[in-house]
């Protein structure tokens, strides 16, 4: 890799890599990338596909992510239990099904709170229409959905040489402002038009595949898998503002372009090791341009080699086949755990109230109206990224509603999907560092959103 970034000359490529570069890259863009307006919303096309499926099946979605959770569970369980040779031989099933003790209690309480919610059984804190109910109607289906289709359409984006291009191209702006490869700007963007759970998939791939160290992979999971613009819109209804959706979205953009910068210069992402997920060390100079090329010409040219070692349409189906499936059957379980246990927490207990107090003195500091009323808002985001704009409701002041909406946003991680995602990827985070970056968040971007209100209102 050094003596390539030094010394790398111009190469021909044929007409058939050059179209396994274009064709492949243009429809993941088309996918993934174009914004397109539908049912009034801005949205990408996979999103609209994952909707389309959502739609198509119906209410038999439940039952079938049920049927998954119990399913995971049930294997890993009788893995455990008899090491089933078969499994033991393939290293992507292996590597799915034997897991630690703590991800195999995780799945077994996944499996026990899917099977209360779905049938209504035992303590309505597990299975009440704000805890279980939420996560299995509400979330499952839409994460089942866009997994089957984000999973197997991803390596359009990934293989290809894209990432390459836009990687090189990037380099330039987010290297220097938000010390990431050019790449990780892709993961942003997808998140920010389409969903965080695509941003989050994306991240974990391109960490397995050693394109981002320890470091990057968590940084860019814990703050850019950013919250589309679709689900801002609902947030900022919610609270009964859509007519301030311009700045709010302006606010929580200013916001979260701040957390970007200063959280992950602070402990733990700062912790974080620049070395691969195999120990292996950080290439020192594998984004540096070599004489003979500007930016533009050595991106292209690392597409194209990159494209000219792609290993056809059996492979690339096959990859995307794998990702689904690690998706759906490795995460579903994990968020349906980790999800109910926030919600139960947030909505039985009065813990993220109690969290919330020490914020009461920085609101009134900030002059934001009902302090009190708004601190009991701020914590219990980690649970899940709406309760906060449903708590807000009742609170009389526009400015504080705005505040509130504009800060569940850009907090970014929540336990009933996001959060989960983390914790069920390959990314080098547990949820102690999650809830230390939510509350450095939470303190850089309230300033930052406090501001905005106060030229607003």
């Amino acid at each position: 890799m050094t003596t390539e970034a030094t010394t790398a000359t111009k190469k021909s490529h044929n007409l058939a890599t050059k179209l396994t570069f274009i064709i492949p890259s243009l429809i993941g863009l088309l996918l993934f990338m174009t914004p397109v307006s539908y049912q009034g919303a801005l949205t990408i096309p996979i999103a609209i596909v994952s909707k389309g499926l959502q739609n198509f099946i119906g209410d038999s979605l439940t039952a079938i992510v049920t049927v998954i959770v119990v399913f995971t569970a049930l294997v890993t369980l009788i893995h455990k239990l008899f090491k089933i040779k078969r499994i033991q031989q393939s290293k992507f099933f292996n590597t799915l099904i034997d897991v630690t003790p703590m991800w195999f209690v995780i799945r077994l309480l996944g499996a026990v709170f899917i099977l209360m919610t779905f049938f209504g059984l035992g303590p309505e804190s597990v299975h009440s229409a704000n805890t279980g109910a939420l996560v299995l109607n509400d979330l499952l289906p839409v994460l089942f959905c866009v997994f089957i289709f984000a999973g197997m359409l991803l390596p359009l984006l990934l293989n290809f040489g894209l990432l390459e291009l836009f990687g090189t191209l990037l380099t330039k702006v987010m290297r220097p402002v938000f010390n990431l490869p050019g790449r990780s700007a892709i993961d942003c963007m997808a998140s920010w038009l389409g969903d965080g759970s695509v941003g989050i998939l994306m991240t974990s791939k391109q960490y397995e595949a050693k394109y981002y160290t320890q470091r990057e992979a968590a940084v860019i999971g814990t703050t850019f898998s950013a919250v589309s613009i679709t689900f801002s819109l609902v947030v900022i209804s919610q609270v009964q503002l859509e007519h301030l959706f311009l700045p709010f979205y302006l606010a929580v953009c200013l916001a979260g372009i701040a957390a970007a910068v200063i959280v992950p210069k602070l402990p733990p992402l700062c912790w974080k090791k620049d070395c691969y997920i195999d120990g292996s060390e950080k290439h020192p100079d594998h984004e540096l341009t070599p004489a003979g090329h500007n930016v533009f010409s050595w991106g292209l040219e690392q597409a194209l080699l990159t494209a000219e070692k792609s290993s056809g349409f059996k492979h690339t189906v096959k990859d995307g086949l794998k990702n689904a499936i690690d998706m759906v059957f490795g995460v579903i379980p994990v968020v349906m755990a980790i999800g109910t246990m926030a919600l139960i927490i947030a909505e039985y207990t009065p813990v993220f109230e109690y969290l919330g107090l020490p914020f009461v003195p920085l609101l009134e500091l900030l002059q934001v109206p009902e302090a009190a009323a708004a601190s009991k808002t701020i914590v219990v985001g980690f649970a899940d990224m709406f309760l906060p704009s449903i708590l807000a409701a009742s609170i009389e002041s526009d400015m504080t509603r705005f505040i509130i909406a504009a800060m569940s946003v850009t907090q970014l991680i929540y336990m009933s999907e996001v959060g989960a995602l983390l914790l069920g990827s390959k990314i080098p985070v547990n949820i102690a560092e999650l809830f230390i970056v939510f509350i450095l968040r939470t303190l850089v971007t309230l300033p930052v959103i406090a501001g905005v209100a106060h030229l607003i209102f």
